[in-house]
């Protein structure tokens, strides 16, 4: 199944103009000298994050670009008009790697923010640049140089402050469309969202914070089960993590025991981010009985081994969604100001989101690699049997 967060593509800057070989010829000036121009240079290609786009679906169908050459110089000392530079757009929060190194070469998190991808191509020199008091009518020019070639990669993560993170049916949907205007699809019985929904949590007219519904992961989402690989990634860019936990369990699973799943995928698939801040949230407590509720919630406060802050909630009814809701906005006022007065600590959280993403990368290419391998021996097996074949000798009789 292929997903709008991923795309690939191929751009070519445009080619710098070829320079110009030329001598002036006028009445009455016999040896004008030379008067060729210089080339144009070649358009380059840049990227700009703009508003109005939420997905990479543009650029699922058209996967080559190419920005205009530069025009050849002429007489005159004419230099040739340069190529157009080719700016593509992208959504905010589109990270751009080079696809055959692996390379990261710009995040754009911003709006509005511009990254060259591919560098136009330098003009070509006329003869005009060659005359010297030696060379008086030179005969020397110089093409211009090839536009640079690149693959991209572009990885489109959601821009969120909170990020949900739990089983299949944990009731992250559910506690968005309680706290927020997002309205992803919620029903009464079990499924999984697809795609990642963001809902903005307005507390007051000046504070508000924005969450990101995840899809569900599974048991060895990690190592590529189910669609959590796909997202995981996602939660590189937030700044607190809700580990959202069913205290009643679908098909009757322990509570703890499915968060525990939870926290070791995540350990998993990036130490970095498992030991970020994370938040543990207990929801659907309207489906238990009231003498039930202190025993099981902490039974899985014991089991996770649990320091940070825990919450109640019924995402439902939505007990508990308000003072939950305004301790993350309270933590996060808390961090923007802190950072405000120690601008090391916006270089550390950006140093912190990179690791992330290193670690996510590394471990989607063990999971590619180990496929390839699978692969690999499934063929050499194959070929192994039919080697082993038996030849047969046909004896004619006399």
């Amino acid at each position: 199944m292929k997903f709008v967060d991923e795309a690939t593509i191929k751009v070519q800057a445009g080619k710098g103009g070829n320079g110009c070989l030329s001598f002036r010829r006028e009445k009455y000036i016999p040896k004008g000298g030379p008067d060729g121009g210089d080339g144009g240079d070649g358009g380059s290609v840049f990227l700009e994050a703009v508003e109005g786009l939420n997905t990479l679906i543009d650029y699922r169908y058209t996967r080559n670009f190419r920005a205009e050459s530069g025009k050849q110089g002429s007489s005159a000392e004419c230099t040739g008009r340069s190529g157009e530079d080719l700016t593509l757009k992208v959504p905010v929060g589109t990270t751009v790697l080079d696809d055959e190194t692996g390379d990261i070469l710009g995040d754009l998190t911003e709006l509005g923010q511009t990254l060259k991808v591919a560098q136009g191509g330098f003009h070509g020199l006329g003869n005009t640049r060659y005359k010297s008091s030696t060379n008086r009518a030179p005969r020397q020019t110089s093409p211009g140089q090839e536009g640079e070639l690149r693959e991209l990669k572009f990885e489109l993560k959601v821009l969120a402050d909170v990020g949900l993170l739990g089983l299949p049916n944990a009731g992250k949907s559910t506690f968005i469309r309680s706290v927020s205007a997002a309205r992803p699809k919620v029903a009464d019985y079990p499924f999984t969202t697809l795609i990642p929904n963001l809902g903005v949590v307005g507390l007051s007219a000046d504070k508000s914070f924005v969450v990101a519904d995840i899809p569900g992961l599974i048991e060895g989402a990690s190592e590529g089960a189910g669609l959590g690989i796909r997202f995981l990634k996602h939660l590189t860019r937030t700044r607190l993590l809700l580990h959202i936990v069913d205290m009643f369990p679908y098909q009757g699973d322990s509570a703890a025991d499915n968060a525990q799943i939870i926290e070791d995928e995540l350990l998993k698939f990036s130490p970095t981010m498992a030991a970020g801040e994370r938040w543990l949230v207990l929801n659907k407590l309207d489906m238990l009985q009231e003498d039930e509720i202190d025993d099981r919630c902490q039974a899985v406060v014991d089991q996770l081994n649990w320091q940070g802050p825990v919450f109640r909630i019924s995402g439902l009814t939505s007990e508990g969604t308000k003072n939950l809701c305004a301790a993350i906005m309270d933590h996060i006022d808390l961090l923007r100001a802190c950072e405000r007065e120690n601008s090391d600590l916006v270089v550390a959280e950006e140093e912190r989101r990179n690791q992330m993403q290193l670690e996510a990368r590394s471990r989607i290419e063990e999971l590619a690699e180990a496929r390839r391998k699978a692969r690999k021996s499934v063929q050499e097996e194959n070929e192994d049997d039919d080697d082993d074949d038996v030849d047969v000798e046909v004896v004619y009789a006399e």
